[in-house]
Parts: C-alpha cells; structure tokens; sequence
C-alpha cells in the first residue's frame, strides 16, 4: 500500500521546524523514526498533510546521564539508549525495557521520544516513563513546557502533544539509593507487542524493608496503569514478602479487555503473574542480589 498524498518538510533548524508545524498546525505530523508513523501512512489509518522531518535538525539526538537521572533527546534512537552505558547506570529500567521493544532493526531506527509520543498502552517506553514520574519536554513557537507523564498520556494513541508542538526530550528520574527494577512481559511471538507487561520498581529502607513499591501495567488499559502495591508488602524484609501475594493487589485493581489475542480474565491472570516476578526482581535487586 502507498501512503496519501502529503508535503514533505525537511527544516535544518528547530526554528524552521516549529515554524512548519506552526503553520501546518493539525495537518502537521513529525517523521522521527517513522517505525510507528509509516505503517500508519501506507496502511492509510492516518493522512496527514504535511510531513515535518526534524533528521537533519542539530542537537535532538543527545542522551544526558548523571545522578538525577537521564534525559533523552528526541532523535536518540532505542538502540543508542539501550547501548548507553550511563543511561543505564543512571536508570536500569530503560535498558531492561528497550531490549522488550519490537526487534533490533526497529530499534537501529525507532525513537524513545516518538514512542512516548504515539502512546500506544501496549508500548514498553510509556509504562517506564509514568512508572518513574517522568516528563517529556515540549516546545512550540510560542515556548517551552514541561509535561509530567501523569499528565502526558490521555488515551490510547492519544497524548497531550497540542498541533505546532514537538516534543523535545524525555526525562526519566532516577531512583534512591537500595532501588531495583525489573521489566516483564509476555508476547505471542518475540518483538511483537505484549500481551501483557509489567514494569516494577521497590525501593528498600535500611532494615531491607520495603519502602515504596511501584508497577505499571502493560495493555491493561487505555494508558500505562501505575499502581502503588506498597502497603500489600506490609512491614516485613523483602525477602520474606510472598510477592505473589502482593500481586493479587495488582489483578484486584486493574481492568483490561479481551481481544483477539487475550480474554480479559486471562490478561488479568498474566499481569498478577508478571507482577510477582517483575517485583520480586526489583527487590533482589535493590538487595545487590542477580534474579
């Protein structure tokens, strides 16, 4: 299939790059990785008027890795943040996350930003950023804001990204000290979508007592679904939780729909399942300990 007919943009600045989307307003969509805006092209469920290729706009493609945590500029591609040695001293939880995305060749191409962007809830980038409070950065011709994830995600496929904006960089804060996180899911076949997923985080006091305990939901909802299962741990030593007790905390307070892939109970059944693993994970490794 061939995609509609449409004008292509290529700006050599971010000025001349939000001056086009300005312009183009909701006609306008931004070509970065192009994994997830091609296929919507050539299989004709989007028609936009004017394609913006930001490539050739310096300065978007940085990856910024210190103790608050990792910034990711809008053409860093999944790849160059998996392989990043200090995105993942800074945050585990992006390279646990991105070796889950789709396959390598996607990932050679594939944007971080632009998946946090697209906002599909079956994407692994989008439950990261809600599960660590993240933000994306926006900018327009009329200025910059910051949006927390919390804010970011309005729906499936939907995000809060107004007509003339482009989104800037990802923010993904780091974790206190003695924080462990851990990433699982469950596909139908290797690099396709999951079934169900979850992301974990667990942070330990002194006494290796839970101290805040965190997962979002994969394709359990119309946006990644962040639960706080911390009082479900109650005030034992992580080692001794019965994590698959606390990940009944999670199947009680989700609600997902069946589809051609999964019944509803059956992906409720798989989320409590990942849950236990993905947090007893994080806390072995916020022991020091390898799962």
């Amino acid at each position: 299939m061939k995609p509609p007919p449409f004008v292509y943009h290529g700006p050599a600045t971010l000025g001349e790059a939000l001056d086009v989307l300005a312009e183009a307003g909701p006609g306008g969509k931004v070509l970065a990785g192009g994994q997830s805006l091609i296929p919507l092209l050539n299989m004709r469920l989007a028609a936009p008027a004017h394609i913006v290729d930001v490539n050739r706009v310096p300065g978007l493609e940085g990856i910024e890795a210190g103790p608050p945590g990792v910034r990711v500029g809008a053409l860093a591609r999944h790849a160059a943040v998996e392989r990043s040695p200090g995105a993942a001293a800074a945050q585990p939880l992006l390279r646990q996350a991105l070796r889950l995305v789709a396959h390598p060749v996607i990932r050679n191409r594939g944007t971080v930003v632009g998946s946090l962007v697209h906002a599909d809830p079956a994407a692994e980038m989008p439950a990261v950023l809600a599960l660590l409070g993240g933000s994306v950065r926006l900018a327009s011709r009329g200025g910059e804001r910051e949006v927390p994830a919390a804010e970011f995600f309005t729906g499936p496929m939907e995000s809060a990204l107004r007509p003339g904006e482009l989104a800037l960089s990802a923010f993904f804060p780091a974790l206190p000290p003695r924080s462990g996180t851990a990433f699982h899911e469950v596909a139908r076949r290797h690099g396709d979508y999951a079934v169900a997923g979850v992301a974990a985080a667990v942070t330990l006091d002194e006494d290796l007592r839970v101290a805040a305990a965190r997962v979002a939901c994969v394709s359990v909802g119309p946006v990644p679904v962040v639960l706080d299962v911390t009082a479900a741990c109650g005030p034992r030593p992580a080692a001794s939780i019965k994590w698959e007790a606390v990940a009944e905390a999670v199947r009680d307070r989700i609600d997902p729909e069946g589809d051609i892939h999964a019944t509803a109970d059956y992906r409720r059944h798989l989320a409590g399942v990942l849950a236990a693993r993905a947090l007893r994970d994080a806390a072995s490794a916020a022991r020091g300990e390898e799962s």
